[in-house]
This record gives C-alpha cells, structure tokens and sequence, in this order.
C-alpha cells in the first residue's frame, strides 16, 4: 500500500497495490501490520456499510470522548467526495478540511484519526460506501457540524438544489456554534 500524506497532520491517502488480469482483480483492503508500520497502531472493532444515491450528503458527524473514533473509509461501488474537518484543539489547522474524491474504481481509501468530523457527499448515481471503526459507536456521544457551514466554505461537488440530507442532518450547529472540540 501507498500511503500519501495530506495537509493535515494524521490524515492518510491510501492507494492499495491492485493486482490484476483476465479474470479481475485482487488487493488487500487492509493489513494490519502494514497498516502500523506505515500509520500507526490501531484496533478496528466494527465495519459498516451504506449505500445511498446521487446528492445524498452524509455529515459532518464525530463521536464525543471517550467514545470518538478513527476511521478507514472507501468506496466499493460508484463514487463519493469524502470530507474530514479538523476539530482538534491547538492543531495548526483546527477548523481546515481536506476532501478527497473515492471511487471504487480506483480503491483509494482515506483514513480518519480521532478528532475529526466526517462526511461526504454523493457524485454518482449510486454507492456503496465502507468504513472501519476503532470505536463502537454511541448514540448518546454523536456530534454533528452543519453540512453547508459557511465558514468551512466545503464543495460538496453537488448543486445546493440536489442535494439530499436526513431531517436530522439539516439541524446541526455552525462550526461557530459548536461547543466541542478535541
């Protein structure tokens, strides 16, 4: 695996080695010891799976401590914009966001360390969207940034009038208003 660095500190690009021939391909989609020699140490304890279609925006979402949770995210069918918003306090780029576009052509994967809210949006006409989580998740931990905030000022590579969010997903705070950081 290649692992690309971004401009935020513990945020990962990750490009498997894909092996390929007349029958298909094959790649691992993770390895552990690989996974902590290049990154660091890590525990997943659950995977999960959506699928959605064209416009849906899922996010910013977060885990409160102590159940906040790092994740490794990819795309086994279609297409997504992925979003990571930097919530860490004192971190040089506390409130940035690095977007990365996913597609389950080319298995590029993103990983999440702690301390971060996640989202992305939809760009095909449907996908089939994985993450690996360190952290079970807490109903009574979520956390949520505004979708559309405008001082994260987020692409979301979808027209306002198309995009697609759960009731709840329209009802978060600002980043301004939020009243949590790491």
């Amino acid at each position: 695996m290649e692992i690309i660095r971004t401009e935020i500190e513990g945020l990962y690009i990750i490009e498997p080695k894909l092996f390929g021939d007349a029958r298909g391909y094959f790649f691992e989609s993770f390895n552990k010891r690989e996974f902590e020699e290049k990154i660091g140490n890590i525990d997943f304890v659950q995977d999960n799976e959506s699928r959605s279609c064209y416009g849906v925006v899922r996010g910013l979402h977060f885990q409160k401590e102590p159940y906040s949770q790092a994740k490794l995210v990819r795309v086994i069918q279609g297409a997504v914009l992925d979003v990571a918003v930097d919530l860490r306090k004192g971190s040089p780029t506390y409130g940035k966001h690095v977007a990365v576009e996913l597609t389950g052509e080319s298995h590029r994967q993103l990983f999440i360390p702690r301390g971060f809210a996640h989202g992305f949006s939809v760009l095909s006409d449907e996908v089939i969207f994985q993450y690996k989580c360190d952290n079970l998740y807490h109903p009574e931990s979520e956390g949520a940034i505004l979708w559309n905030d405008p001082d994260l000022n987020i692409d979301w590579r979808v027209p306002a009038d198309k995009v697609i969010l759960s009731e709840k997903d329209r009802q978060h705070p600002t980043f301004r208003e939020l009243d949590y950081s790491f």
